[in-house]
């Protein structure tokens, strides 16, 4: 569901380019503001109460964390306000770069708890758990996307773009 978000989002974006909206006239910047919208999304659910039954919850997230790792609950809390700070970096041409280079690099250290996640069936809102199968692409996906936003900011400036920020 949540890659579907970020590749509708990048073509809504992209199209809206193509109708004349300045800021979306190149993939990168369309897919790092789909990821942007992505992220707050996936973001919200390190937030929400347990009793919230409709979407993944904190608890959820407490639960994906590997044991060896302390302080599940705070690292839950930490990874969305950064997931949040790294959507709003890369919606800003300034800091996309560096947000999307830092995002690469929390998707990176997230992989265990995906792994984890996976191997020990953790469910999300009381739903089925996602195999290591699909948890494994959708990240090399996340991946892709945050580096190709931060790799097109610094090769090809957007002067389109850097006018509307």
């Amino acid at each position: 569901m949540i890659p579907l978000v970020l590749i509708l989002g990048a073509v809504g974006f992209r199209a809206l380019g193509a109708l004349g909206v300045r800021r979306f006239t190149t993939w990168p910047v369309a897919a790092a503001h789909a990821m942007a919208e992505m992220l707050v999304l996936t973001a919200s659910a390190h937030f929400v109460p347990a009793s919230v039954t409709v979407m993944p919850n904190h608890a959820d997230m407490v639960r994906m964390v590997p044991p060896f790792l302390p302080y599940a609950d705070v690292l839950v809390y930490l990874t969305g306000v950064l997931e949040l700070l790294g959507a709003a970096g890369l919606v800003v041409t300034a800091t996309r770069t560096a947000a999307g280079y830092a995002l690469a690099a929390l998707f990176v250290a997230l992989v265990p708890a995906n792994i984890h996640a996976a191997v020990a069936h953790v469910p999300f809102a009381g739903g089925a758990a996602s195999p290591l199968w699909e948890r494994i692409p959708e990240q090399l996906l996340y991946l892709a996307v945050a580096l190709w936003a931060a790799r097109s900011a610094t090769t090809k400036p957007l002067v389109e773009e850097e006018a509307l920020v």
